[in-house]
């Protein structure tokens, strides 16, 4: 239905500006057919990339969402071209502004083709040292960040995830919530296959989990019951011995605000031993205040993305969060807390365009004591 609308009102914006167009410079009909022409071609092109998403396996959005705002961003192009056209004479500065026009059009093909099917798959791995004691003797100890799985279906990049997860051979793998994508968080074959990833995650001191903003008591139970390989945290603390000392995983369960989720936290913080070395893993960022305060010493997130969608010298457009860009992606210092904000795994869900941009996803790697 969203894909005929948008064809439709593209089609009819098209066809009403053009046959402006050729009242007004009759004399340049060869030019108004070739922007006629040329809207047509690109949105017929725009649409195949988007629809091929699915059938390649890629990723399982709906098409007509992404399709408009395609459309709508090449017409904000192609109109500036519709008055060019109607200058007298049609100066050279007015033919280089359609040459302009032209080049953005095919930077926004590059755009797609990256966006939807490059950058989504393009896997990075982030290391980052955290001053610590030696909780291993002869090395750091190497927690793995996994967050913001959005499984929809297992694609090349679960794939991809798991491969590298197996050859990054972490002491300790934390996962910091929104395991499904939010269109498919009832679809049975969505969290089979999502049970089917986290089955496989092992490491020799565990596998920790928290829920996220897009995971309900059911799909936690769902996903989790009966995997013995995860321990997920529900507003607790656990205490994990190592050779060097202990460390105090701190696992608080999303609620519906961060208000209550804050007083979660005091309480648990109040209950940790003096002198001790604390790891909190909660989605979002937005209990920051209250770790810092309670003088958490990691602080281990997600939930933004890093913006999924990113521009040069701005960083995200948007993040989702009440902090907006303060928080963004990346680590943060808080007093003598350590944030980190994960840019994840998987893509933004709902009518939202399946597309990352400066913004590949992330496992993390911390390396504790080195």
């Amino acid at each position: 239905m969203l894909i005929a609308l948008d064809f439709f009102l593209a089609l009819i914006v098209g066809i009403f500006l053009v046959r402006l167009g050729r009242r007004a410079r009759p004399e340049l009909q060869p030019a108004w057919r070739a922007i006629e022409i040329a809207a047509l071609f690109c949105f017929l092109v725009d649409w195949g990339l988007l629809a091929a998403l699915p059938i390649l396996q890629r990723s399982y959005g709906q098409v007509g969402p992404s399709l408009l705002l395609i459309s709508g961003l090449r017409w904000i192009f192609f109109i500036p071209a519709f008055f060019l056209l109607q200058r007298k004479p049609l100066k050279l500065h007015a033919i280089t502004a359609l040459a302009v026009i032209v080049f953005l059009q095919a930077a926004l093909f590059a755009f797609e083709l990256d966006g939807f099917y490059i950058e989504p798959f393009r896997l990075t791995v982030t290391d980052l040292p955290v001053h610590a004691p030696a909780f291993l003797l002869n090395r750091p100890l190497r927690i793995l960040q996994i967050s913001d799985l959005h499984v929809e279906r297992i694609t090349q990049r679960e794939r991809e995830m798991l491969a590298q997860t197996d050859s990054l051979h972490p002491d300790i793998i934390v996962l910091t919530g929104d395991y499904t994508n939010s269109s498919y968080t009832n679809n049975p074959l969505t969290l089979q296959e999502t049970r089917q990833i986290l089955s496989q995650l092992h490491a020799p001191y565990g596998v920790l989990a928290v829920n996220g903003n897009v995971d309900s008591p059911a799909t936690m139970s769902t996903l989790f019951d009966g995997l013995a390989n995860i321990r997920v945290l529900n507003n607790e603390i656990l205490p994990l011995s190592l050779p060097g000392g202990t460390i105090y995983f701190i696992g608080v369960t999303m609620g519906r605000s961060s208000g209550p989720d804050e007083q979660v936290l005091k309480n648990l913080l109040n209950s940790l031993p003096t002198n001790t070395y604390s790891i909190l893993l909660y989605h979002t960022s937005e209990i920051i205040g209250t770790a810092a305060t309670g003088g958490v010493d990691l602080y281990l997130s997600g939930h933004t993305h890093g913006g999924q969608v990113r521009l040069p010298l701005y960083g995200a457009l948007f993040t989702d969060t009440a902090f907006g860009k303060k928080y963004e992606m990346g680590p943060y210092n808080i007093r003598s807390t350590t944030l980190y904000v994960s840019r994840g795994i998987g893509l933004a869900g709902g009518l939202l365009p399946r597309i990352r941009f400066l913004c590949p996803p992330e496992l993390t790697m911390f390396e504790l004591g080195k």
